[in-house]
């Protein structure tokens, strides 16, 4: 519901049966929109972002997936991100693609009510699934020592982070449908218009939906945050009260490196989401308060740019995801190949201790060999010096 701001959504609030309606504002006739240069380069670059977010997240949903049954809850809230990441691009992008070449709507009414709730559940999963990875690594930082809960309670966030998703999109199954005008042409639109009395009435639904859908997750994934920087902060400054030594000052502030570098990950993932969308629902909440000052201030030009970069939030999470998944299997080998040198040094250490304990038997039975020689010596020399004693005497 969140495109076409212009173009389609101020016509469609124009097609009903009156033929008043049919006229513009300066009582000339209705112009219905048309497939213009700035919708022409919206969807070569929409396309262009399908194909290149589909390939991303495909590849990174393969590689989450394939770690075997037992799967940290970590990758588990990655896999979900991605799943979200690919419903807004195998729904959002291709259905805003063709109906800004098609201009009308020419699905029929049972598609128009199925993919405007599917594109709201796109949305919401994107911006809830976000939410659980903030609450998630406040969790972590906050809490180190419940991270045999963590997966238990991931699975939960993320259960009621769909529920809510499908829930909130479903009325968009009964507030959108096909209007179709006749003046000056036929002409079909999937339109909110007539579900809605008057029109304040839209626009609190519009509000609503803004407030849950970004405002509402923004506001958490900001307080989230910033009690992890407020945790680490105090961390810091107990760590350089009580202690200056210098594993201590290594291991950042007592928090794990892997752990680190997850907070990370998800603070750059959080942060594409706010920039990406934060412009375009900025343009549509001024658009619900007051259209007619947003319509001759904003070009229609700037509503698609500003759409095309939402968009481009569903290539950011991979790219993320991979670049610092990266890392992170380099980190692993280089801790590998750390643990496997001293393994090898202890092995090499045991193996001399060995040799030189060996070694030292070695000389212990020689020396003891030749002492009994020795003493075999001495006892035969004796018997030698003494043939007097008879046998039977022994």
């Amino acid at each position: 519901m969140f495109h076409h701001l212009t173009d389609q959504t101020v016509n469609g609030s124009c097609l009903g049966a009156s033929t008043d309606c049919n006229k513009s504002a300066d009582g000339d006739a209705l112009q219905l929109p048309t497939f213009s240069t700035a919708a022409k380069v919206r969807v070569i670059i929409t396309f262009t972002l399908c194909a290149v977010s589909a390939v991303c997240n495909l590849l990174v949903l393969w590689a989450a997936g394939k770690g075997g049954k037992r799967k940290s809850h970590v990758r588990i809230l990655i896999m979900n991100l991605t799943v979200a990441d690919l419903l807004v691009t195998f729904i959002v992008m291709p259905v805003d693609a063709a109906w800004n070449i098609t201009v009308q709507w020419q699905a029929g009414d049972l598609a128009c009510r199925l993919l405007m709730f599917m594109k709201l559940v796109a949305m919401y999963s994107c911006a809830f699934v976000t939410v659980v990875i903030s609450l998630d690594r406040q969790s972590a930082i906050l809490n180190p020592l419940g991270i045999s809960e963590a997966k238990r309670k991931s699975k939960i966030m993320l259960t009621v982070a769909w529920t809510t998703s499908v829930i909130l999109s479903l009325p968009q199954m009964f507030i959108f449908h096909n209007v179709t005008i006749s003046v000056p042409e036929n002409f079909t639109q999937c339109t909110t218009h007539g579900s809605f009395v008057q029109r304040w009435q839209e626009t609190l639904y519009n509000m609503f939906t803004f407030v849950c859908l970004f405002l509402l997750p923004l506001v958490i994934m900001i307080f989230c945050y910033t009690r992890i920087l407020v945790e680490i902060s105090s961390r810091i400054a107990r760590t350089n009260m009580v202690s200056r030594d210098i594993h201590l000052r290594r291991s950042h502030n007592n928090i794990p490196k892997a752990r680190m570098r997850t907070l990370k990950m998800s603070i750059v993932i959080v942060t594409s989401f706010i920039i990406c969308w934060t412009p375009y629902y900025l343009l549509g909440l001024w658009y619900w308060l007051f259209p007619e000052k947003m319509e001759e201030t904003v070009s229609h030009s700037l509503t698609h740019m500003l759409f095309i970069f939402g968009l481009f939030n569903a290539c950011l999470d991979p790219i993320t995801y991979g670049l610092f998944t990266i890392h992170l299997r380099q980190g692993a080998k280089r801790r590998r190949q750390i643990s496997n040198a001293q393994t090898e040094l202890e092995n090499n250490s045991c193996l001399m201790q060995m040799s030189c304990l060996s070694a030292h038997r070695q000389n212990v039975s020689s020396g003891l060999s030749k002492h009994t020689e020795e003493i075999n010596d001495n006892s035969s020399t004796k018997n030698a010096s003494s043939p007097s004693i008879s046998v039977s005497r022994i």
